[in-house]
């Protein structure tokens, strides 16, 4: 439903069934005994499993130093990141293709709006998978020995990306399948620390409120800074809205139950953390579950199984923003503004956008073996923070240019009121992810976009070309 005469409709998707002829580009599936569209219980899993990575296994530690007072940096990003998802349920039942911001951005704004959404949600993925990857070679080395060796290490890390990248080759039904696994595994373990550890709690290994040098509000900032990755995979059912079942209404339950259960997880796992080790041991603790499951049971198996839960816990990410990094490409593709090749579809996946987001993973995680140092790695993820804010707020703006573009006399007032609410919460939530990156990720994430500028004018002009008349009029 296009609001504006600027944008041009969706082209529609290939009749593969009598029984589909107006289903819109972007929803349909190859059918098959391998396609199969996501239910309440898959879509929430996409979205917990993609919001909850391995960062969860090094939260407490990471935000230690700068007291309990971190605590309420959980509770603000909390706020706004169900405020993004509401508006993305919003966007959903407007439109429920798969594209996710990408279609929202397009349909409101136009072309080069919903081009950048794409470019920079696509950005977001990849290297995050390559991030993924060999964070979780590091828990992988606990079980089994691979870090003696660089390339050891790196071919761990590849196959890692790899293994789900053939779950995804295999069809949707798979995909769906090692999520929904993934997530029940990866749950069992930390609801242990997260409801467990509240019984073993003890209040002397708090430490200070706040215990950094400057003022509160610089610790709450700061903190946050660090936990704003952790939550970025909210968008993850809209982007997948056209594998959804009955998406106008199960996009928006599960992305909210999703990102709400994921913040439970996070909040409860590091005040349970924070109760059962103490306060200075926690601040250079590189394992903090591993401690509070062994401050909790004694003995020394917590490092043995917290490191197969984050691996199975990674595993099941990687799975999932593998689908999603190849989703809104061949939404992109469907309109003409990625390479068409990408609009290829096999049993429900995209799987060229899938096999090109894992060779430039791949790529990139051998590179960052072969330069033997992680900060040309680390600043590569913190750029992500920042290209994922870009179609965040694309998004955001879309619902606020609805909401006040939409006539009056035909809406809700009240629903009006609070819809604008939400959107605007959502909104400074995603300028403030935008401060979190700090200004070298911005600086680099801003290269990257204008990359995608020059893109764009490739395919922006392959595309009138095509479109042109023959007579060249």
């Amino acid at each position: 439903m296009h609001v504006t005469g600027t944008v041009p409709p969706p082209a529609p998707a290939p009749q593969e069934t009598p029984a589909a002829p107006t289903r819109p580009a972007g929803t349909t599936g190859d059918p098959g005994r391998h396609t199969r569209r996501f239910g309440l219980p898959v879509a929430t899993a996409l979205v917990m499993g993609n919001i909850i990575g391995g960062g969860i296994f090094l939260l407490p530690a990471s935000v230690a130093p700068y007291g309990t007072i971190s605590l309420l940096a959980f509770g603000v990003l909390t706020v706004g990141a169900i405020a993004l998802a509401l508006v993305f349920g919003r966007l959903a039942e407007r439109d429920p293709r798969t594209g996710g911001p990408y279609v929202y951005a397009r349909e409101a704004f136009g072309d080069f709006a919903g081009f950048l959404a794409a470019w920079a949600y696509w950005i977001t993925t990849w290297v995050s998978n390559a991030a993924l990857a060999v964070a979780a070679v590091g828990y992988l080395d606990v079980l089994i020995p691979v870090n003696d060796h660089r390339w050891t290490a790196c071919l761990a890390a590849l196959a890692l990306q790899w293994l789900p990248a053939l779950a995804n080759f295999a069809g949707t039904r798979y995909v769906g399948a090692v999520q929904l696994v993934a997530t029940v595994l990866k749950f069992v373990p930390l609801l242990l620390v997260a409801v467990g550890g509240l019984f073993f709690f003890d209040p002397d290994n708090l430490g200070p409120f706040h215990s950094g040098d400057g003022s509160a509000i610089g610790a709450v900032s700061a903190s946050a800074a660090i936990l704003l990755f952790s939550y970025l995979g909210v968008e993850s059912a809209a982007v997948s809205a056209g594998e959804v079942k009955d998406p106008r209404r199960t996009v928006g339950r599960a992305t909210v139950i999703g990102t709400a259960g994921a913040a439970l997880v996070y909040l409860l796992g590091t005040l349970s953390v924070f109760g059962t080790v103490a306060h200075d041991r926690l601040v250079d603790s590189t394992a903090p579950f591993s401690d509070a499951v062994d401050a909790m049971f004694g003995g020394a198996w917590g490092g043995w199984a917290v490191a197969l839960a984050a691996l199975v816990s990674m595993t099941g990410c990687l799975n999932g923003w593998t689908l999603l990094s190849a989703q809104t490409p061949y939404a992109a593709a469907k309109d003409g503004l990625f390479p068409a090749a990408f609009a290829r579809r096999r049993r429900g996946v995209p799987t060229v956008g899938v096999g090109v987001t894992v060779v430039l993973a791949s790529l990139l995680t051998v590179y960052n073996y072969a330069s033997g140092t992680a900060k040309v790695f680390e600043i590569l993820v913190l750029v992500t923070t920042f290209t994922a804010t870009v179609p965040y707020l694309l998004a955001t703006a879309a619902q606020i240019f609805h909401l006040l573009s939409g006539r009056r006399d035909r809406v809700d007032r009240a629903r009006l009121a609070r819809d604008t609410v939400i959107a605007s919460t959502a909104a400074a939530f995603s300028l403030w992810l935008v401060a979190g990156a700090g200004y070298a990720a911005v600086y680099q994430g801003v290269l990257f976009l204008f990359a995608g500028v020059l893109v764009y004018a490739v395919m922006a002009a392959r595309r009138q070309r095509t479109e042109a008349p023959a007579d060249g009029r």
